[in-house]
């Protein structure tokens, strides 16, 4: 499972301090904590489709017509957590990004339909680098301070990784990277990270202990970061392969799939 901005935004409304609920409580903030708490005990036992979850988006419905006329920031967190549900647990943008440009009619001004907007300029982006289209270039610097950017790989298979060392999943998918890079790195093949780090000694130190000589990015901005902005990312990891040209060919693979798609894009398939 990748580390999600939007996933931490749902965690968050069951744990953070700004939703202690008053026992004498019944307004919409304790509205949404109810629902969000009935629908993580159904992820927790694997329930995670709109039919599974039917009688919470339902309460999330209800919840917002109850509240229709308080164009507060409380309301708006109602109809926002219902567009995380349809993109983060549901997997459908389509439906996610109508229920965000409703959220950002409905309450504008506030901090929820600001963010939404955010969200729908990153998904604007990411069509922007779907398979098949060329990646979006950008002109920075590396850790080292030496030029860096997407143009400066042509002629190689290249794998751009947007990381942090604070990321579980990532770590957890560095041995295949690493695997994939000692194999092919002298074949046509390199890798261009984008660090979400905040912390540039953890960072460089987290390299070196690690071995990960190819080139990185790094601003110390964390989820802010320049690139994961511009690219419109909010969960990581976030691979994309591209081809000696700078074309995606591929989007997050993992384990052996990303071995293998090297290889055929180098035209070494075993």
């Amino acid at each position: 499972m990748k580390t999600s901005l939007l996933a931490l935004l749902l965690t968050a409304v069951l744990l953070g301090p700004g939703l202690a609920i008053a026992a004498d409580d019944d307004g919409p903030k304790a509205d949404l904590k109810r629902v969000v708490g009935l629908i993580k005990a159904k992820l927790n036992d694997g329930k995670k489709t709109p039919a599974d979850l039917a009688p919470e988006l339902a309460e999330f419905d209800k919840a917002i017509a109850k509240y229709k006329d308080q164009k507060t920031e409380d309301v708006a967190n109602l109809a926002y957590m219902k567009a995380v549900l349809y993109l983060q647990v549901f997997q459908d943008e389509a439906k996610g990004a109508e229920l965000l440009q409703q959220l950002s009619r409905d309450f504008p001004g506030t901090k929820f339909a600001q963010t939404a907007d955010s969200q729908l300029q990153s998904m604007k982006a990411q069509e922007n680098m779907a398979i098949g289209k060329q990646f979006p270039d950008f002109s920075e610097k590396d850790l080292e301070g030496k030029p860096l950017s997407v143009a400066g790989f042509k002629g190689k298979v290249v794998l751009v990784d947007f990381w942090a060392t604070w990321c579980g999943p990532c770590i957890r998918e560095l041995p295949n990277v690493k695997q994939t890079y000692e194999k092919y790195q002298g074949k046509g093949f390199d890798i261009l990270g984008i660090s979400l780090d905040s912390d540039k000694d953890k960072l460089t130190g987290f390299l070196a202990k690690n071995e990960m000589p190819w080139k990185q990015f790094f601003d110390g901005q964390g989820w802010k970061n320049k690139l994961a902005q511009q690219y419109g990312i909010n969960s990581i990891p976030a691979t994309y392969l591209l081809d000696a040209t700078g074309k995606v060919i591929a989007k997050n693979l993992r384990g052996p799939e990303l071995e293998a798609a090297v290889a055929k894009a180098l035209g070494k398939d075993k």
